[in-house]
């Protein structure tokens, strides 16, 4: 395109916007010309500026205005009667509103007897009359303007087209658009003027006089133009405008250019003065760098779905047009691009400048847009000039590392750059110099994209045909959402996997790659732990025998909160590698061994020590340049602790995935010889701690919890009862959670030694006791816990001692529950050992207790829970360590069933594993219900508390309550252990505490039936028994349909059963129709004829027997009671008394009125 002829050079236009009269004052009276109109005007006019400035300003444009004579003109148009021309101005724009109106008519001037240009020539001594013709051909045209609906409008005007008229039509024009300000707009006159010959160059002078309208007249010209500017005259014409008003004001180029975005209407104006405006300023050295490239690549990639829709289809139309004579949009962007593409493309075998290795980044990135987004098809010499930049060897920096990503993923955006077999081979070479370079970029990177990452990642990615992994990695890298037609990628396909990445290559390459220090969630990009687990899923790595043990186990060293969330899909890849699964025997990856295990909790309870593999990870930081050592000290431990959680519960994860899978896989496991981790293993890692220090963290390590918790619950499930759960929260939410807070607190120095001291004065010292295991409870630091755990329990044995206090008692408990959400298992077996009873010895052996007392092992605790309750049986009337006691219980309970079922799978055949299911369920079910049965035998009340006096506020009560709670959870777990507890039967005087303490006993109900059906009688007597107390707490309308079963049962009894057993089984049975008829008054006529058919058989055995003689008149059935004594003595008449005794109890309690007759 030819270069602009600009009619106001852009300095000129600068002094006039600020008045800057030195610049003015260096111009020629050439440059001068076109705003001599507006000086003029400024100079003679009177000003509102009085001040001493103003005066000044003025006066220097006088002195400028006085060295060229065309001022002389212009003062003659300033002297006219501008009132009269106003008047006669309304008066056309009201003629020239009518519909039909013609050049003719004309209230400006008279009839015209010659053409107009003629009639303005001769008016040179006539100003008034100049002017009149000029406005009168103006408002003519903006008329017939306004009635045009198409904008492609011309108007031949021998006047404009004139080029020797122009300068007086400037004048003349300016003149009185600035004394008509309110007839004459600026706007309209542009428009109008953009129909004429000559017409763009009056409106750039009329705007340089007018420097305050440029942006207001840029964005009329916007806002009116077409939709298709290039197609069109008019849209040519407002184009060709944009471009002299940018030209002659490079600094107002980017206000017109988002006008032109705001307007989507404007469809190609923007881009084209975004050309020519980067062009001009350039010509002007204004600026030394087009930011035509940044500019696109926001259009294509912006957030404004409008904007992008609207560039990209233009960019579509323009490539299907006709060549024309003036050049495209399209045709200059290319061109543009073009040249930068071969400006930027360094010379063979050299280096990129780091200079402009960003810059080419953004071409890179923009040539991808506009074929990916607006379709834009490449050239061939395009093609070749990108090709030649992709394949560019930039510096070794982070920007140099991000061009090559670009690079990769424009090859694949664009497969068409490779069009022979010389560009392939030149590919290929570049993409082997990047193999042997990954190095040099990765030393550069921190988080960020790795071209080498890339690399392995793309090649895995076609080696397992996934397209759309490709696709997404490509996008992401590039920035934005493309089609790529996995069809045309064969050629790179092949490249990655024949030529350069074969799988072998790529497994053993793998485990080169350094891992990703510090890993964690804010890590972006593609990093070594994407490649990994692509191999690992694709079983790489055990195909061709690559060890890959020390890369995973690196990488969970160097892993931080928050967690990476392919962190644990990492450790279930590597760990379904490890273990078979299947009977052929094939290579598997090696475990990671029990002391590299061990090594990671090596300081979870001592925060002093650091581990091996923390000090390589911190040591790596510092030689990155962290800048550790000026932290404080207490920081620094602080987030050591936290470095080191992240690696131990992802460690803890493995070894759990790894136990679940090696137990569900065991049959294919026996082939190749696998061991299982030892139990020395998980019983040196504070489980227990380590999840409740997940749950405070449970934000960063989402994705890890849940799943660790489901195997914990499965394989642990000792280690996750709901007690210590909401011992932890509550412990949780009543410590301060702020740094300062816990800063605050003085530190609390207290030894194993103290403690033993402590524990031992217990009796003698209770106060001091106190004092310091209150101080132990506001200890936090964890390894002084640890070590106090064993004197604690070694002292629990004496707090069972006369005279301890219970504040002391309930305050060791309060300390023993803390100590165990630490280390629960240790504690566990520590505490069971030291609550074994003293063997019976001589008095000066049995002060050392320690050494006669057999040392049980977790082992034993877990194949017999039983254990737990061969303790002193002091501890049975001790309620703080008796609810120490039933947690311990309850742990190894849950333990013991773990443990058997690990049993089973280990059948060697299904039928010897149903016999091994049938074994373990009755095994299970005879120590539970033994353990319930002895905790209901510790409820029963001792010979010394029945001689007391009975209290609600008594040892006996909160015991009946800790068993009962116990009872209750074991019922609800396993509803048929409750059945067989009460099949075996227990002392009925505990009946009705234990249907009034606990609550789960309403499911009794459902076998009271199959109870009284037995043939035992002792059997029959508990289930009346029981039924009578669950009638009294359960008034449903179940209960009342086994009530009447129960009184029917008795009926029957009472006629079927032998004389030997009659007698005692009416006399422990007929109390319980007195609770029954209570709860459901409706069964008292039942009971009253129960009770009268029992009474009749005694008085019938008693009359046989001759014990009658004394009654022989006839006596009622039922006596009062002051004729009881001469009731006949033996086991029917007390049996006969009893009835009456009920009978009365019923009439007394069940019933609303005293008789019942």
């Amino acid at each position: 395109m030819a270069s602009l002829n600009i009619p106001v050079k852009p300095h000129v236009f600068c002094a006039m916007q600020r008045m800057d009269t030195d610049i003015l004052s260096t111009c020629t009276e050439t440059e001068l010309r076109p705003v001599l109109p507006g000086l003029t005007r400024m100079a003679l006019c009177a000003s509102l500026d009085a001040s001493n400035h103003g005066k000044l300003l003025r006066k220097k444009i006088l002195g400028i205005l006085s060295k060229t004579e065309a001022v002389n003109s212009i003062v003659e148009v300033l002297s006219i009667d501008f009132h009269a021309l106003e008047q006669d101005v309304k008066k056309e724009q009201q003629l020239r509103s009518k519909l039909g109106s013609s050049m003719s008519e004309s209230v400006l001037v008279s009839q015209l007897q010659q053409g107009i240009s003629i009639e303005f020539e001769r008016s040179k001594n006539d100003p008034a009359h100049k002017i009149r013709l000029l406005l009168s051909e103006l408002l003519f045209i903006a008329s017939e303007l306004k009635d045009q609906k198409a904008g492609n409008y011309v108007k031949q005007s021998d006047l404009f087209e004139c080029h020797i008229y122009t300068e007086e039509i400037l004048d003349v024009l300016c003149i009185a658009m600035a004394e008509l300000p309110n007839l004459l707009n600026i706007l309209d006159i542009v428009e109008a003027l953009m129909c004429v010959g000559n017409g763009n160059k009056l409106v750039c002078q009329l705007v340089a006089n007018n420097p305050e309208s440029f942006l207001e007249v840029c964005n009329s010209l916007v806002a009116r133009g077409e939709k298709q500017e290039e197609e069109s005259l008019g849209g040519r014409r407002r184009l060709s405008l944009l471009h002299m008003l940018c030209a002659m004001n490079p600094k107002g180029a980017l206000t017109v250019r988002n006008f032109c975005v705001t307007a989507v209407a404007e469809q190609s104006s923007g881009d084209r003065i975004d050309i020519k405006a980067s062009e001009t300023s350039k010509i002007n050295a204004e600026s030394t760098e087009s930011d035509a490239i940044p500019f696109f690549t926001s259009l294509l990639l912006g957030s404004d779905v409008g904007v992008r829709t609207w560039i990209s289809a233009f960019i579509k139309a323009s490539q299907k047009r006709k060549p024309e004579a003036s050049p495209s949009m399209l045709f200059l962007l290319r061109k543009h691009l073009l040249e930068q593409l071969i400006a930027l493309t360094p010379n063979r075998g050299h280096i990129m400048a780091e200079s402009t290795v960003v810059l080419a980044s953004s071409v890179l990135r923009l040539y991808c847009a506009l074929k990916g987004i607006a379709t834009m098809k490449y050239s061939d010499e395009e093609i070749g000039c990108l090709l030649r930049l992709v394949i560019t060897h930039p510096a070794s920096t982070r920007a140099g590392a991000h061009f090559i990503s670009l690079g990769i993923c424009t090859l694949i955006a664009s497969p068409g750059l490779l069009r022979s077999i010389d560009e392939e081979q030149q590919v290929v070479n570049w993409l082997r110099w990047l193999m042997t370079s990954e190095t040099h970029f990765e030393k550069h990177l921190d988080k960020t994209n790795s071209p080498g990452e890339m690399l392995f990642l793309l090649a895995l990615n076609f080696h397992n045909n996934q397209m759309q992994a490709i696709t997404d990695l490509v996008c992401n890298t590039l920035g934005m959402k493309i089609a790529v037609k996995t069809s045309s990628l064969a050629k790179i396909r092949q490249i990655f996997t024949m030529e350069l990445f074969t799988e072998q290559v790529i497994a053993a390459h793998a485990v080169k790659i350094p891992v990703t220090p510090n890993l964690d969630a804010n890590a972006t990009g593609y990093l070594p732990v994407h490649s990994i687990l692509q191999l690992l899923k694709s079983r790489a790595f055990s195909k061709h025998r690559v060890s890959i043990k020390k890369w995973v186990y690196k990488q969970i060293c160097n892993s931080c909160f928050p967690l990476h969330p392919l962190l644990p899909q990492l450790i279930e890849s590597y760990v379904n590698s490890v273990i078979p699964k299947s009977q052929r025997p094939e290579h598997t990856n090696e475990r990671i061994q029990e002391d590299e295990a061990l090594a990671l909790f090596e300081t979870t309870l001592a925060p002093t020590a650091v581990p091996a593999a923390t000090a390589r990870r911190k040591n790596a930081s510092h030689k990155k340049g962290a800048k550790a050592a000026t932290k404080p000290k207490p920081q620094i431990s602080l987030d050591a602790q936290g470095r080191q959680l992240c690696p131990q519960l992802l460690m803890l994860y493995y070894l759990l995935l790894y136990e679940d899978l090696y137990k569900t896989n065991k049959k294919m496991i026996d082939v190749v010889q696998l061991p299982l981790y030892s139990e020395r293993v998980m019983s040196q890692i504070p489980i227990s701690y380590l999840v409740q220090e997940a749950l405070k963290h449970s934000n960063s390590c989402q994705n890890l919890f849940p799943p660790m918790i489901r195997l914990l619950s499965i394989h642990f499930p000792h280690l996750c009862l709901v007690e210590d759960w909401l011992d932890a929260h509550v412990g949780l939410m009543s410590t301060p959670e702020s740094h300062a807070g816990k800063q605050a607190r003085p530190k609390v120095k207290v030894s194993p030694l103290m403690v033993k001291e402590a524990m031992s004065k217990c009796g003698s010292e209770p106060s001091a006791t106190i004092l310091l295991l209150e101080k132990l409870l506001s200890v936090t630091a964890t390894a002084t816990l640890r070590d106090c755990q064993d004197e604690l329990a070694a002292g629990l044995l004496l707090l069972l001692e006369e005279g301890t206090p219970r504040r002391l008692q309930d305050l060791v408990k309060k300390v023993w529950f803390k100590l165990h959400t630490y280390t629960p298992r240790r504690l566990r077996l520590l505490t069971v050992n030291a609550l074994q009873p003293a063997s019976r010895l001589s008095s000066s052996v049995k002060s050392d207790r320690s050494l006669m007392r057999q040392q049980l092992t977790e082992q034993d605790l877990v194949v017999d829970p039983l254990a737990v309750l061969r303790c002193d049986e002091r501890i049975f009337r001790c309620p703080p360590l008796l609810e120490i006691v039933l947690r311990v219980l309850s742990a190894y309970t849950q333990a013991c069933r773990v443990y058997l079922n690990s049993h089973i799978q280990d059948a060697g055949s299904l039928e010897k594993e149903k016999d091994q299911h049938e074994l373990k369920v009755a095994l299970l079910a005879a120590q539970e219900s033994a353990i319930v049965q002895i905790l209901l035998e510790v409820c029963l009340p001792l010979d010394a508390e029945k001689r007391e006096a009975h209290s609600e506020l008594s040892s006996l009560r909160e015991v009946r309550c800790l068993v009962f709670s116990y009872i209750h959870q074991v019922f609800i777990a396993d509803p048929h252990l409750a059945k067989l507890v009460h099949f075996q039967g227990y002392p009925s005087e505990l009946i009705p505490h234990v249907v009034a303490g606990v609550p789960s006993m309403h499911i009794c109900l459902d076998f009271i039936p199959e109870l009284l059906g037995q043939p035992q009688r002792k059997k029959q007597i508990f289930g009346i028994q029981l039924l009578a107390a669950l009638c009294t707490h359960y008034h449903l309308p179940k209960s009342m349909n086994i009530a009447k079963l129960g009184m029917d049962v008795m009926f029957t009894l009472s006629s079927v059963l032998e004389k030997s057993n009659w007698v005692a089984f009416f006399q422990q049975t007929l109390p319980s129709l007195v609770p029954i008829c209570e709860a459901f008054p409706p069964l008292s006529e039942d009971a009253t004829a129960l009770l009268t058919q029992v009474a009749r058989v005694c008085h019938a055995q008693m009359t046989v027997a001759g014990n009658a003689s004394s009654s022989s008149k006839f006596r009622v059935l039922f006596v009062s009671s002051s004729d009881k004594s001469t009731l006949p003595n033996g086991d029917h008449k007390m049996l006969y008394n009893l009835v009456q005794a009920t009978f009365a109890q019923i009439c007394n309690h069940a019933l609303v009125l005293s008789k019942l007759y």
